[in-house]
């Protein structure tokens, strides 16, 4: 395993009560005390304290989020402050995803469809790649990192390495690529397949981006060399390569004949229980299932709803937890779980909704019982996976206090911090000054004539406006209402795709957009320092979105700016809207001292929105125009060369510049054909 040092690379240095942070959670750690709470308001600068924490521990770490979008962002801040070290990006594959279900009041089954994002899928192989590799590696995943992936030790035991002047037959050869799992195609190289020319043998491995080759003399291997994926122009020159597998999912042969027995076995037990309690129906249902199944994984190695066999293949016992992405890393992992107060409730909530939907599949006949050990982890089985972890937010949950203040002797509450407690560390004042924003109250009447009135004002300005609402039909329609009037304006919710949701935040942040309209994917984590005004429609409608917690995230989004404010449109005040505003007042206050003290004026949050893709839009509508004048030839160039600068875009975690790109590649394509 290669060893390096965490190094950061910033024009910035700790200022504010950073320092302090820092000091304290770094000492901490050295103190193996287990649990810590990083309170630090919006704007304070926490991903820069996180980032001081990993340089300082020097320890593997994993960064949990609760949504891909908020990930994203982590991974291209984080590998803005490590460009030498491993930092990668770990979230579900699935672009769409509709899981098996029944639902017997209907007599209606579901069958499992999805749609897997090759891309994201080559980002998971090459985080757990890095993982078994180096020392020095971020991981920043979404809450998919609680589900079962294979076993590292299967995934190390069967990886292949070789080098420069070793002989080995190329039929061996190749027949180890297959055990790993790698596809033969001679026609076009794709990621986790090979091709074999003559004496060349090129390989596109399942984490990376462009294919090693493979140079043979008889039966030795004289040169190993990375290749352009694009132009087959060489890169790189290796001594010895390691290839390792294609999918997580690997299964050695000797376990594979064992699990088909063992299901079997448990399918004979299933159908004597299911007549005995005289559902006939079911026994038939599920001996003819699971009989199929078996003769596809005897002949192919996989069926459809492999991960429902999972258990048997994985060697473990019922009940027994699978292998997640947390098991490869060391054991020394340091944790961040970033937005606490939402990342936390929803890994305690993922195994409870997995399994009601289980129950009915086994109950009648379509899954063996092995479906329910296909799970996510419970929530204190992930707890004794952590050796040590910072809980992150501005808005604490009582969970991570009370863990947190466990580590000393002090109590805590939910409306009042311990200042005894120094496993709860605060970050409270702004480093550039700013205040948290004023807070206006108006009536819900004539909210929409008000706002519009509102966004004028600020379009005029060149600042950008975040709209919260309900309900997902709200914003899009209040979206199509302001189009028609002429504002530039997006909606963004789950039915977005993860691309799209960060193509829209870029251009609102270059201006393509002025307005975003939301639901509760606008508050927590989004880091728009454009944005100046947030209004919350129907703040008084008492509940999850309209919580305490939830409207002092939302009205965060607005404390990157130097004249931010929020537009509460409400018709009574509400407890939460109360706690909320008080709040927000007495963190500004507390700003306001430190201004003052130390003689600063607020200044607005800069960070650059890449103007490059600005120049690189006008080149492509050039393209755009011209392209129907090219020759056939010159067309497939021009894509080529532009699929080249996306998988670039790619590798380098730029989504939004991959998903445009991408765009321009499929409008381009259609115009040749």
């Amino acid at each position: 395993m290669e060893q390096h040092k965490f190094k950061i690379h910033s024009k910035f240095q700790p200022a504010g009560d950073q320092p302090e942070a820092i000091l304290q959670l770094s000492k901490n750690l050295k103190n193996k005390v287990k649990h810590q709470t990083l309170w630090g308001i919006t704007g304070s600068g926490k991903t820069f304290t996180m980032a001081n924490v990993i340089e300082k521990a020097g320890r593997p770490t994993l960064i949990i989020a609760h949504n891909k979008t908020l990930a994203a962002q982590l991974a291209d801040e984080f590998r803005e402050y490590f460009p030498e070290n491993a930092v990668h990006y770990f979230v579900s594959y699935y672009d769409y995803y509709q899981p098996e279900a029944y639902i017997p009041q209907t007599d209606t089954y579901i069958e499992k469809d999805s749609s897997i994002n090759d891309e994201i899928d080559r980002l998971r192989h090459a985080a757990t790649h890095a993982l078994l590799t180096r020392s020095d590696v971020i991981i920043v995943a979404s809450v998919s990192c609680i589900y079962g992936i294979g076993s590292p030790e299967f995934y190390l035991a069967e990886n292949f390495q070789f080098k420069v002047g070793e002989s080995i037959r190329r039929d061996e050869f190749l027949k180890r690529l297959n055990i790993l799992q790698y596809d033969r195609n001679d026609f076009e190289i794709k990621r986790g397949a090979y091709r074999l020319r003559g004496d060349l043998l090129e390989i596109l491995p399942a984490y990376a981006n462009n294919p090693i080759r493979v140079e043979f003399f008889g039966n030795n291997v004289e040169r190993i060399t990375e290749i352009d994926w694009i132009t087959g122009a060489p890169i790189k020159q290796f001594n010895e390569f390691e290839v390792f597998p294609a999918t997580h999912f690997l299964t050695p042969p000797d376990l594979q004949k064992k699990a088909i027995e063992e299901i079997g076995r448990d399918l004979k037990i299933q159908v004597d229980k299911f007549k005995k309690e005289g559902k006939f129906l079911e026994a038939e249902r599920i001996e003819q299932r699971t009989n199929y199944d078996l003769e596809m994984i005897t002949e192919t190695g996989t069926c459809s709803g492999i991960e429902n066999y999972s258990r048997y293949f994985d060697g473990r016992t019922p009940g027994e937890p699978s292998t997640t992405l947390i098991d490869y890393f060391p054991k020394d992992l340091m944790m961040f779980i970033d937005e606490s107060h939402i990342t936390v409730s929803q890994i305690g909530a993922m195994f409870e909704g997995d399994r009601s939907r289980k129950d009915k599949l086994v109950e009648f006949g379509f899954r063996l019982p092995s479906a329910y050990d296909n799970r996510p982890l419970r929530f204190p089985e992930f707890a004794k996976k952590i050796d040590q972890v910072i809980y992150v937010s501005a808005t604490p949950g009582e969970y991570e206090l009370r863990k947190s203040s466990s580590e000393n002797s002090a109590l805590t509450t939910n409306d009042q911090l311990p200042i005894t407690n120094n496993a709860i560390v605060r970050q409270f004042i702004r480093p550039t000054g700013l205040l948290d924003p004023i807070v206006e109250l108006r009536k819900s009447q004539g909210q929409i004539e008000d706002l519009i009135s509102e966004i004028d004002k600020n379009i005029a300005k060149n600042q950008r406006v975040l709209v919260t609402t309900l309900t997902k039909k709200m914003a899009e329609e209040l979206s199509e209402y302001l189009a028609e009037r002429q504002i530039k304006v997006a909606y963004l919710h789950s039915d977005i795709e993860t691309f799209e949701r960060l193509e829209i935040l870029h251009k609102l942040r270059l201006g393509k957009y002025d307005v975003v309209i939301g639901i509760n994917l606008l508050r927590e984590g989004l880091d728009l320092p454009e944005v100046s005004l947030v209004a919350i429609l129907d703040a008084d409608k008492e509940g999850f979105l309209r919580s305490k917690t939830s409207l002092i995230q939302t009205m965060g989004r607005a404390a990157r700016h130097s004249e931010g404010r929020v537009i509460m449109y409400a018709n009574n005040m509400t407890k939460s809207m109360e706690a909320a505003i008080s709040e927000t007042q007495n963190r500004r206050k507390i700003q306001e001292e430190y201004n003052q003290k130390h003689d600063i004026t607020p200044i607005s949050i800069s960070k650059n929105v890449a103007p490059e893709k600005i120049e690189e839009e006008k080149k492509l509508s050039e393209i755009d125009h011209d392209f129907v004048r090219l020759s056939k030839q010159e067309k497939k160039r021009v894509i080529a060369e532009m699929r080249e600068r996306m998988q670039e875009a790619a590798k380098n975690m730029e989504f939004e510049r991959a998903a445009e790109l991408r765009d321009e590649i499929i409008f381009l394509e259609s115009k040749i054909k």
